[in-house]
């Protein structure tokens, strides 16, 4: 038997989707609507999900505005959501060495 405890996994982050969505996050300062749609490869209607949890659960902030006559959606991580995501982060570390351990 092995010390993997995957209860550490956040499952409020373990989607591919908010995985994407936060990884992106945390290594920039916003992101909008449009680049999140694209990078993740979601659905307007899955991402915009996915976000509303995200922001319910003060992970990351959501600002609404227009350019023009066009709606801007931007996200921002805060700081509640780079805690979260960090040990996120280091629970799935922890599985991976824990892994590559047993396999090799």
């Amino acid at each position: 038997m092995t010390d993997m405890d995957i209860s550490k996994l956040d499952p409020s982050l373990h989607s591919p989707v908010r995985i994407g969505i936060m990884s992106i996050l945390s290594t920039n300062i916003e992101a909008n609507f449009s680049f999140l749609k694209k990078a993740t490869g979601a659905t307007d209607g899955n991402l915009s999900s996915h976000l509303s949890k995200l922001e319910q659960l003060g992970l990351i902030k959501i600002k609404k505005s227009f350019s023009g006559k066009k709606p801007r959606t931007t996200c921002m991580i805060t700081s509640k959501g780079k805690k979260a995501f960090g040990k996120y982060i280091s629970a799935l570390e922890e599985i991976i060495r824990i892994t590559k351990n047993t396999v090799n």
